[in-house]
């Protein structure tokens, strides 16, 4: 059959003039996120930014209109200058944000580096608190979870907290004898320490970098005795404090001090990397060997709401538990609103995150970590656990599955996740 009508096009032509072109005001359109951004940052102070620049020569870019794109292209997983330089020669939104503008990548890098990046937390405090202004987030449920970032370091330089304090009191140790060795050969060590034993005088010493050098002071000023006596007859004696002396110079002063410093880069942590002190060692997620890697790392925590970022914080210890009210305090520090609900895994639920939740007035949604397991129909609850034991309340005593008494001995109080040496668990 042939056709029925003639077939029209409308028309076509790319070079053809008009005299009144669209404006990017009118494509874009009503609701779109591009109009949030705008609405947003147009509220937004940014004298801390304003400040940075000096002026004179000549003009710059407007802080406002790049940090409008820089958080618009975020949105949209851009991240590289060169591709956001791209979208703005290409992408209308783009355009229509920048009001036409069309700064390079260098531009676009240097603005973000050096002065968005001081200024980067402020200015996604005054966001959030628009959004919330604005009606679009509410904060009436904060869902919390996290997630570990690797952190760039070798994954062969880790300082483990253990091993530092085992070789520091063997050092202590080896220092102690060098000490009393020092000690017994001096002549007047009778005067000094009457009728005291000096295994007696070396106890309780605490020995660091200081009391190190205070020794080879010492050990010098024995040595300075033995070679000023007119009857020197004690050659023996001064080689031995001369080989002490270096060895306590050369090997002990230095090996204490990088303990002490390790030490100080540990706070609180069990571990650290070499070539990154922030990072801690951490458990990674199984690979597809079903692997677990260890490797130097972050945890970051992220709070949403209606898929919008509220909030985030950047933490050193490994598991989720003792984040939250760290998390939580942040949050109220930059932003000073509360949520009225937190809803997160079972991995945030611990005694302290409960009774801080319930001061601070806050509804918590956050299961126990032995939740999902006790609805198991095969779960059978420990009888040895101190939860599950009858309780005597008049004697304050519990009494265990063997029904032996256990008397109470001591009160422990740590936080979870909390470093505490040489700790034992007691009934």
């Amino acid at each position: 059959m042939g056709r029925s009508g003639k077939i029209v096009f409308k028309q076509y032509a790319q070079n053809k003039i008009e005299l009144l072109p669209a404006s990017y005001e009118e494509i874009i359109p009503e609701g779109h996120l591009v109009r949030l951004v705008n609405i947003a940052i147009d509220q937004m102070e940014l004298e801390g930014i304003i400040s940075d620049y000096k002026g004179g020569g000549t003009s710059s870019y407007h802080p406002k209109m790049l940090l409008k794109v820089i958080i618009y292209s975020y949105t949209q997983r851009i991240y590289s200058s060169r591709q956001i330089a791209k979208a703005l020669r290409e992408n209308i939104y783009f355009r229509w944000l920048s009001g036409s503008n069309d700064p390079d990548f260098r531009t676009i890098n240097r603005f973000r580096s050096s002065r968005l990046k001081k200024q980067i937390k402020q200015v996604f405090a005054q966001m959030i608190k628009i959004l919330h202004e604005l009606g679009v987030v509410s904060l009436d449920n904060y869902f919390l979870d996290g997630t570990k970032i690797e952190a760039n370091a070798n994954k062969y330089s880790f300082v483990w907290r253990k091993a530092v304090e085992k070789n520091k009191v063997k050092l202590e140790e080896r220092i102690k004898e060098i000490l009393d060795h020092a000690d017994r050969i001096n002549e007047e060590e009778n005067k000094k320490y009457g009728d005291k034993d000096l295994e007696e005088m070396g106890e309780g010493v605490k020995i660091d970098s200081k009391k190190i050098e205070e020794i080879v002071k010492d050990i010098n000023e024995k040595i300075k005795e033995i070679t000023n006596d007119p009857e020197y007859k004690r050659k023996e004696e001064e080689k031995e404090l001369q080989r002490k002396k270096k060895k306590i110079q050369k090997d002990y002063l230095e090996r204490m001090k990088r303990y002490e410093n390790q030490q100080e880069i540990f706070k609180g942590r069990n571990s650290y990397s070499k070539t990154d002190p922030d990072a801690t060692f951490m458990r990674m997620k199984e690979d597809h060997m079903r692997n677990g890697q260890l490797k130097a790392a972050y945890n970051v925590q992220m709070g949403t709401e209606n898929q919008f970022i509220l909030g985030y914080s950047i933490h050193q210890r490994p598991t989720d538990t003792g984040t939250l009210i760290a998390h939580l305090e942040e949050i109220k520090r930059s932003i000073a609103i509360k949520p009225k609900r937190i809803i997160a895994d079972a991995g945030y639920g611990s005694q302290e995150n409960y009774a801080y939740l319930e001061k601070q007035d806050i509804e918590a949604y956050v299961k126990y970590n032995s939740f999902d397991k006790e609805q198991k129909k095969r779960y059978k609850p420990d009888e040895f656990k101190s939860e599950n034991m009858e309780y005597n309340d008049p004697e304050d005593e519990f009494i265990c599955a063997n029904n032996r008494i256990l008397e109470y001995h001591h009160t422990e109080n740590y936080m979870t996740g909390e470093w505490i040496p040489n700790r034992k668990t007691c009934i």
